[in-house]
């Protein structure tokens, strides 16, 4: 039996990191492209709302609040401040969470 057969595999919701994984704080913004033209006003607000539950979502995930409960607005804005981001409105609260929620 090979030995790789003999070795316990971890459980799907243990964590296989050795030591605990700091937060990565941005080094340099990402460089930002102009978005396409004509579209109307909504878009435009969704798609920056997208954008910025998305790298809220992923730095809960980054700072070990991995259920959708856990994330409560005075969480979610904490986290905001910590990563140099405006604070989120309720809207942008509700969408980091069903990020969490659609992503598991």
């Amino acid at each position: 039996m090979p030995a790789a057969a003999l070795k316990p595999k971890p459980l799907p919701t243990q964590s296989t990191a050795t030591r605990p994984v700091l937060l990565e704080l941005p080094c340099e913004p990402v460089r930002k492209r102009p978005l396409p033209a004509g579209r109307p006003r909504q878009w435009y607000i969704t798609h920056n709302r997208r954008l910025k539950a998305m790298r809220l979502a992923i730095a809960l995930l980054d700072t070990g609040v991995y259920l959708p409960d856990q994330a409560r607005n005075e969480t979610i804005r904490s986290t905001a401040e910590l990563i140099g981001v405006h604070p989120p409105s309720d809207t942008t609260c509700h969408m980091v969470r069903a990020f969490m929620r659609y992503n598991r």
